[in-house]
């Protein structure tokens, strides 16, 4: 009996690619994979040469980005897909970059994670 081979491809609009972009308030990643997450290419502030408070800085993000996706843009990548996560400065200028590019964006989703009601409150103080 033969094996099904299982098909390579997206969830939504045959896409193939998946961006992460994961933002904080030190350092700017983006990881580049395909649809069942096995990466391709990723980068981040600190391998780009930025140091210190540098690396959380817009125009580090969009060096980031921009070396992230230069490796997929040789082998013709046409759709993606954007998760951004986080809060940080480079948020935009990383999503920016990666609409420069010439890779047509399916969607852009929010995935930052956000406490329903927080840590429990420590004890009131009992003078």
């Amino acid at each position: 009996m033969a094996k099904s081979i299982p098909k390579v491809g997206s969830r939504r609009n045959g896409c193939s690619r998946v961006i992460h972009v994961q933002v904080s308030f030190n350092n700017t990643i983006v990881i580049v994979t395909d649809v069942q997450g096995w990466v391709i290419s990723w980068s981040s502030a600190g391998t780009c040469g930025f140091n210190d408070t540098r690396r959380a800085t817009p125009f580090a993000a969009q060096t980031v980005a921009r070396n992230a996706i230069r490796p997929i843009l040789d082998q013709c990548m046409q759709q993606a897909e954007v998760m951004i996560k986080g809060s940080g400065l480079g948020r935009d200028a990383a999503l920016k970059a990666i609409r420069r590019s010439s890779i047509l964006l399916s969607f852009i989703q929010d995935v930052t994670p956000m406490p329903h009601n927080g840590c429990r409150p420590p004890k009131k103080t009992r003078v």
